[in-house]
């Protein structure tokens, strides 16, 4: 596959953003909005991280070359850490929840896109069964009739959110108890891989993998010092986004420290998902190792 990538050199001061979300995940941005976009204001690089979305490349790649917009191939991978440490294991599914960034996989059918393709059917599964028990404990949607339809149309991490929507369009889960706690009694989660597996997968696939945001809160792993060293003794991850606007300065400063100390490739991104939050223009040099190490020079 022709990448519009290939041959690329950035000057340092070039303006990239290497975390972005589309409709083909839970951002309001079209790709083609979203490419135009990175155009119009003159973006040297971005990356497409649509969540467990491995299976668009070829389609996102030809839309770049078409609009001579340079995008990485990417993708942001739902994980759940199995240790001690990552915290407890609430129902929501989320609390030790850590996102993966995987750069620079070989967009041909690959063990990662195995794993991604396996979560979303698990995610239907789950959308599915949920439904069918909220029928079973009576809520109905006679306004809706091909609800459970449009449900499983919804990319994958917008259908626990879209089961609550469902509820509240119909008056249920407006006061107490919540819709959001009424999907999550009728079993309702989020489908996740196991970090490790998804590390070797994408190794497999020719990827470098990052955490994404590891200062975030809100039902993530934050994570400290240790909890990053006992993490590299397990599992081999390649590098941290350290620049983010989820992170405090204090955050930034010492994930990047830490990056620096071991090694550690390094991303900045914006995690737009939509116009109103657009993506930020980082600079090249910021991320020079992870470029470099994918075959784009930074002059």
């Amino acid at each position: 596959m022709n990448l519009s990538t290939n041959g690329l050199s950035l000057a340092a001061d070039s303006a990239i953003d290497l975390h972005l979300h589309t409709t083909y995940s839970d951002g309001t941005w079209t790709p083609g909005q979203l490419l135009d976009y990175l155009v119009r204001e003159q973006f040297g690089l971005a990356a497409i991280t649509d969540h467990d979305r491995a299976d668009t490349v070829a389609a996102l790649q030809q839309l770049a070359l078409d609009k001579h917009q340079p995008v990485l191939v990417a993708v942001e991978m739902t994980t759940l850490w199995k240790d001690e440490m990552s915290g407890k294991d609430e129902m929501s599914g989320q609390d030790n929840m850590t996102d993966l960034l995987c750069f620079g996989f070989d967009p041909l059918p690959n063990a990662l896109n195995d794993l991604a393709l396996d979560l979303l059917r698990r995610q239907r599964e789950n959308t599915r069964e949920v439904f069918e028990n909220l029928q079973q404990k009576g809520y109905t949607f006679p306004q809706e009739p091909s609800a459970l339809a449009a449900l499983l149309e919804q990319p994958s991490p917008q259908q626990p959110h879209a089961l609550a929507a469902l509820l509240k369009r119909h008056g249920y889960g407006t006061g107490q108890p919540s819709a959001g706690r009424i999907v999550l009694e009728a079993g309702c989660a989020f489908a996740m891989n196991d970090l490790a597996a998804v590390v070797e997968a994408a190794h497999q696939s020719g990827a470098v993998c990052l955490i994404a945001h590891p200062g975030h809160k809100d039902g993530f792993v934050t994570y400290v010092v240790q909890m990053l060293d006992k993490l590299r003794q397990d599992i081999p991850i390649d590098g941290l986004e350290v620049y983010t606007p989820k992170h405090s300065p204090d955050q930034t400063a010492m994930y990047l420290d830490y990056a620096q100390q071991h090694h550690l490739l390094i991303s900045s991104g914006s995690d737009s998902h939509r116009p109103d939050k657009p993506p930020i223009k980082y600079t090249a040099e910021l991320s020079r190792g992870l470029l470099e190490r994918l075959d784009i020079q930074v002059a």
